[in-house]
């Protein structure tokens, strides 16, 4: 690989992944799955993308991998960076050298062929990303998307979301029309400021009710809270501004969902988690040890090693 291609500088600001977690207090069901994650390069293996619109720090497998232990989780599902475009090959190598106990979530274009496609799948593929988040990615065409969904589907793949609340209306009826399994990053990031009641929240529980394929990720705390890693009145509960939205789906969803630490956490600004704090979590939205393994094991197995569920 040539220098140049090795180099890169990260995005002015970037908070770098917390390097020393706190062992969780909360023990994880046995064959737990972290089912939202991801790598970056490292860069002088695997360069960023030319059109990507940050710059993140290295997170490569092995430290993922050492994550996953430290945490007690038995497996991953690798969801591929926008900062790496359509290129997924950092995605395809963690999922290989993970000897089967990582699946991957990639980014394709309308040109891949069905070859290709039969590549990834050997190598732990079992899903595609589509991000509808502006500041994140450009735009792509809805009969792209669309042309891409009816390809997956015959694999047995599905699709993953990532939309803002807001834009929900807009694209309810385009979501409606996948011919798959629909996996919603993050609960459709809704503002929790709002309130667990409002409009924005309730229409999204609807989309789910009406939908039957539709699952949500119900992670990323860090990422909605206003409260942050801990309430204002002093209380020890991180986040406990989200607590009640993903409680809630959880509690009318519970073969619906799955739970993912988003590891290494890109684009956050004000404060980057506690891994560790981010597990201990999971009890206050998944109350009963049944909602738990559900959650965490029967879930994302169901949907990602469905081979391996008897």
């Amino acid at each position: 690989m040539s220098t140049l291609a090795s180099e890169f500088t990260k995005t002015p600001g970037w908070l770098d992944w917390y390097a020393g977690p706190v062992k969780p207090r909360f023990k994880l069901p046995a064959g737990s799955v972290d089912a939202h994650c991801h790598v970056f390069g490292p860069g002088a293996e695997y360069p960023f993308a030319p059109e990507r619109k940050y710059t993140p720090c290295d997170a490569s497998r092995e430290q993922l991998f050492a994550l996953r232990d430290h945490l007690g989780f038995a497996r991953n599902v690798i969801v591929q960076a926008t900062c790496h475009g359509a290129d997924n090959s950092a995605l395809v190598d963690a999922c290989v050298a993970s000897k089967g106990r990582a699946r991957g979530v990639v980014t394709v274009r309308r040109g891949i062929s069905d070859v290709q496609l039969k590549v990834l799948h050997a190598a732990g593929v079992r899903g595609v990303r589509f991000n509808f988040v502006k500041r994140l990615v450009d735009f792509t065409p809805k009969e792209e998307m669309q042309e891409i969904a009816a390809r997956i589907a015959k694999f047995g793949w599905h699709v993953v979301i990532y939309f803002e609340a807001v834009d929900l209306p807009e694209l309810w009826d385009f979501f409606s029309g996948l011919p798959t399994t629909v996996v919603v990053d993050h609960m459709g990031r809704p503002d929790v400021g709002k309130g667990v009641d409002s409009e924005e929240f309730a229409l999204f529980l609807r989309f789910m009710r009406e939908h039957p394929n539709v699952w949500s990720k119900v992670s990323c705390p860090e990422r909605l809270s206003v409260t942050g890693p801990r309430a204002l009145d002093g209380e020890q509960q991180a986040y406990c501004d989200v607590v009640p939205f993903a409680r809630r789906i959880v509690e009318e969803f519970p073969d619906r969902v799955l739970w993912g630490t988003d590891w290494p956490h890109p684009n956050l600004k004000d404060h980057m988690p506690d891994d560790g704090l981010l597990v201990d979590f999971i009890p206050s939205i998944a109350t009963t040890p049944e909602q738990q393994k559900k959650l965490l094991v029967d879930n994302p197995m169901r949907l990602y090693w469905p081979e391996e569920v008897r």
